[in-house]
């Protein structure tokens, strides 16, 4: 339901499917050594004051009918990931759409923090909590990366649950997506090794104690 969110940096010298953020001096270099430590997905902790506290910030356009869009930073511990920042950046968006602007910004911001990406978090203001197809494509970039990244989608309107967290089913759902050259709203055939094209996550683990920060760059 939303436009794609450009949060990557164009690498030249891969194909566009996997360009990726450039590989400037970062968390990335330790980040990498500690996946080769074990096997994934690790477990990723996140806040529920967070997302309670993205909700709020959100308000003013979720009562507009418009949605809202942040990025989800952290580390990795122990082989553990935690969520410690929630990046808001400027953006356009409409009632089913969400596009970033100056993404120059996030990846300031994170590196100074000396983070790394974990996800992103948006709004459903009028529906339900699901992956859409763009969604699907945007979740793409950031779990090719890492397979723990999570997609949280927030559904105030939904009776049934107010919020999901989300990944790409690995290998099936990320497959799919990699080979569809599609863009904008459109269908997808289910993976050929039948699972869904995306699933909750039981990697995640909620927290009421972990700390955060929030940098608001709208």
């Amino acid at each position: 339901m939303d436009e794609l969110m450009q949060l990557c940096k164009p690498d030249k010298s891969l194909p566009d499917s996997l360009k990726t953020t450039d590989p400037s001096p970062s968390p990335l270099s330790t980040l990498v050594k500690d996946l080769e430590a074990s096997e994934s997905p690790k477990k990723l902790h996140i806040s529920v004051k967070m997302m309670d506290e993205f909700m709020r910030l959100a308000r003013k356009n979720t009562k507009n009918n418009i949605e809202t869009c942040a990025v989800l930073a952290g580390s990795l511990k122990n082989a553990t990931f935690s969520v410690t920042a929630l990046i808001i950046p400027k953006q356009q968006a409409t009632s089913n759409t969400c596009q970033t602007e100056n993404e120059e910004e996030i990846f300031e911001w994170q590196d100074k923090q000396g983070l790394f990406q974990l996800g992103w978090i948006h709004t459903h203001p009028t529906q339900a909590c699901f992956m859409s197809s763009v969604d699907l494509h945007t979740h793409y970039s950031y779990q090719v990366l890492l397979p723990e990244a999570i997609a949280i989608v927030m559904s105030p309107m939904d009776n049934r649950r107010k919020y999901g967290i989300f990944r790409l089913s690995d290998p099936g759902g990320v497959r799919t997506i990699q080979k569809c050259p599609l863009r904008g709203f459109h269908a997808h055939d289910p993976p050929v090794d039948g699972s869904q094209i995306y699933e909750h996550c039981s990697h995640v683990i909620l927290s009421t104690d972990l700390k955060f920060q929030v940098a608001d760059l709208r």
